[in-house]
């Protein structure tokens, strides 16, 4: 059996009504991956920091997932192929 253990650390900041979240991959790679998210508030909008929050976090989540599966796919590319046994 063959346990890892990743972690993603999301930071968000909110600046004049528009929320933007950085999730960032902390796993064995050198390359560490991260994604962006963005919300605002529109003008028919309620201000509601919380949600802003969990937009652009989701935002940055789904972006971080999207380069994730880029590198897997690259990464699956590069590995050598392995020869069929008889």
């Amino acid at each position: 059996m063959r346990t890892v253990r990743w972690n993603v650390v999301v930071d968000i900041e909110e600046v004049n009504g528009e929320s933007c979240a950085t999730a960032r991959l902390h796993d064995r790679s050198p390359d560490h991956l991260f994604g962006i998210g963005r919300s605002w508030i529109g003008p028919q909008d309620r201000d509601l920091p919380e949600i802003g929050d969990e937009m652009a976090a989701a935002r940055a989540l789904n972006d971080l997932s999207n380069r994730l599966i880029g590198r897997a796919y690259a990464e699956a590319e590069r590995a050598p192929q392995q020869q069929p046994t008889t």
